[in-house]
């Protein structure tokens, strides 16, 4: 499993419309990617899970990939958030 931290710099959070294109993303992924802010956790390819986060600029989320190629989807989704939020 591969492990990373992401401090989201958008002002409205981790909003809808790029969320549901990561989560689309990674439906495609071999990998299972979780979120997690706090105790609350969320699979990525569900989009409503993902909102519940309720994740606000500023906040940190814990990325886990886990399974497939790990290191190439983890760089992904690095990449998606930055680029994104």
């Amino acid at each position: 499993m591969i492990s990373f931290d992401f401090t989201v710099n958008d002002k409205d959070g981790l909003h809808a419309r790029p969320a549901g294109q990561l989560v689309k993303e990674a439906q495609k992924l071999d990998s299972v990617v979780t979120i997690r802010k706090g105790e609350k956790a969320a699979d990525l390819r569900k989009l409503f899970a993902v909102m519940s986060l309720g994740v606000k600029q500023g906040e940190t989320i814990t990325v886990e990939v886990e399974g497939g190629a790990e290191e190439a989807n983890a760089e992904f989704v690095k990449q998606f958030l930055s680029d994104n939020f």
